[in-house]
């Protein structure tokens, strides 16, 4: 499991025995292993969840593509216009004008103040 053989596990045990003593280590041994099942029981829960993800964004995908290949020309249509609204949308004139926020309206406010 974690690269330990038989012989370094049974060498942790006996030095866990001896420095823990027996009545104490069944209830550490249980504890432990409790541990480790609800380690598992979350590991496996993140990787059903990752998993469950990745099949709803294939398949949201796989649905894209059958309305492309479906409908050739609403695509076209739909493409061309996001094209449109983007290019609406100049990126350089926003630049030009900064917006007024409320740093620019402090230091208006102290020019008038002085």
């Amino acid at each position: 499991m974690f690269g330990i053989g038989s012989t370094e596990l049974l060498i942790i045990v006996v030095v866990a025995l001896l420095v823990i003593g027996p009545q104490k280590l069944p209830g550490l041994m249980r504890s432990l292993g409790k541990g480790l099942a609800e380690f598992k029981r979350v590991g496996a829960d993140v990787k059903h969840t990752l998993d469950r993800e990745v099949e709803l964004a294939e398949q949201e995908e796989r649905k894209k593509e059958a309305k492309k290949k479906l409908f050739p020309e609403k695509a076209k249509a739909e493409s061309e216009s996001k094209a449109e609204s983007e290019s609406k949308a100049e990126p350089g004139s926003e630049a030009a004008e900064p917006e007024a926020g409320p740093e620019s309206q402090a230091k208006a406010g102290e020019g008038e103040s002085a």
